[in-house]
């Protein structure tokens, strides 16, 4: 399924800078250099990565010592864009004829490569407007073994944004082969929202589709406890008052030795953690607008209470779709007499093609049907009878080919596949009692 949202569909352009997004001068100034933004978190002992060195002219390019060095760091400049130009290196090759290190995905970048990027960013070419800038050589955070399934030769972060003291939406960022090693969406990398009241992971995108595991692997992106949380929603608070502005996006990684770490703040934080959420930001920040906060602690308590869990409501009315659970009643139409059977259905996005059990077939008259047709299951691929099917879900008709099965062992005596889900939203962790 794919998702589509933008400032103008969820808080619309104007509305977002006329009334959200008032940045002071100050603060923007600030925001846009992410040097200047270390130094003033770290007068306020808030944590940072450490700075190497800096790199103002081509004078210093050339002079630069590169014995100083380590094997790992990242190349950044000082006021790129939506993570460009960043080179992150994790080792050095030995015996080579000229200083060579290795990126993320393997590829070497020799000394004289490094340089050239340096005078890139010295040029502007990664900066707003093109304005000449400053590169600068950072340590390179070291993943924590939880999170390390999840992430290709990167480090994941935590996307938090806040408004008026409040956290009103987590994301957690994936890097992926994709994506170079970085956790940057546009990039390739998987944004997975965050329950502000359990820290829990809850939905993933990836290319503005939801899916439901890490890619190539079957590591399920849903309900991965993320590590710190509550002392990550307390820094981001601290951070906002530090700098005294309304609205901030504010990136944190989970260094292995040091905790969280800040990474990155932004003014105008991109819109895919609203995808990753099922949820408009619109919405939760008129619930908290002109609260007034005592202390940090009660900046969390309220997200938590506020925005643990998103309302199905919320997210239906956003994407216009019906939210489903894992298990669903179905209604199965019997034409010619218009009567229904109902029955309880698996909603399995694993599967392509809806299935019933032979029983329900026999009992609901369902006699003529196709023979042959060749299908893989959980057992393999073997052969199953194919045949038409209308049903209702959700109060949806549904036009369907399904699968007959022998499902006597099985709990459930009908499968859903993708084929019928197109127009619904699936959440793994709503459950009923029926």
């Amino acid at each position: 399924m794919i998702l589509s949202l933008a400032w103008s569909d969820i808080l619309g352009i104007n509305a977002r800078n006329q009334k959200y997004l008032r940045t002071p001068k100050r603060a923007l100034r600030i925001l846009d250099s992410k040097l200047l933004t270390k130094k003033i978190l770290k007068e306020n002992n808030l944590p940072v990565l450490e700075t190497i060195s800096v790199i103002k002219t081509q004078r210093e390019l050339f002079n630069f010592n590169w014995e100083i060095l380590p094997t790992a760091f990242a190349l950044k400049p000082n006021r790129g864009l939506g993570g460009e130009g960043i080179i992150v290196v994790y080792g050095k090759k030995k015996e080579t004829a000229e200083p060579t290190w290795i990126k993320a995905i393997g590829v070497l970048v020799t000394k004289r490569e490094i340089e050239s990027h340096v005078l890139d960013i010295l040029d502007g070419n990664f900066s707003m407007f093109s304005l000449p800038d400053v590169a600068f050589f950072e340590e390179r955070a070291k993943i924590i073994k939880e999170l390390k399934p999840y992430s290709f030769k990167g480090i994941p972060d935590i996307r938090v944004i806040i408004y008026q003291g409040i956290p009103v939406m987590a994301m957690l960022r994936l890097p992926t082969k994709e994506s170079g090693g970085r956790a940057n969406l546009h990039s390739g990398g998987i944004g997975v929202g965050i329950d502000l009241a359990t820290g829990l992971t809850t939905n993933a995108i990836y290319h503005q589709k939801l899916i439901d595991y890490y890619p190539g692997t079957r590591y399920f992106l849903r309900g991965i406890k993320t590590p710190y949380f509550k002392k990550i929603l307390n820094l981001a608070i601290q951070i906002q008052k530090i700098l005294k502005v309304s609205f901030l996006g504010v990136d944190i990684v989970v260094d292995r030795e040091k905790g969280p770490v800040v990474l990155e703040l932004n003014a105008r934080p991109g819109l895919q953690i609203q995808m990753a959420n099922l949820a408009g930001l619109k919405g939760r920040m008129e619930r908290v607008r002109g609260l007034k906060l005592k202390s940090e602690e009660r900046g969390v308590r309220l997200a938590q209470d506020l925005f643990g869990g998103v309302e199905e409501e919320e997210t239906e009315e956003i994407f216009g779709k019906k939210v489903l659970g894992i298990v669903e009643e179905v209604e199965i139409s019997l034409p010619p007499s218009e009567s229904h059977y109902k029955t309880l259905a698996k909603i399995d996005t694993g599967a392509w093609r809806t299935s019933i059990s032979l029983d329900v077939a026999k009992k609901i008259g369902i006699e003529n049907f196709e023979n042959g047709r060749r299908v893989k299951s959980s057992f393999g691929e073997e052969t199953r009878p194919l045949a038409p099917l209308i049903f209702f879900l959700k109060g949806e008709k549904i036009e369907s080919e399904v699968t007959l099965a022998d499902r006597s062992f099985m709990k459930y005596e009908m499968i859903i596949g993708r084929r019928d889900l197109k127009n619904f939203i699936v959440d793994p962790s709503k459950t009923k009692n029926f």
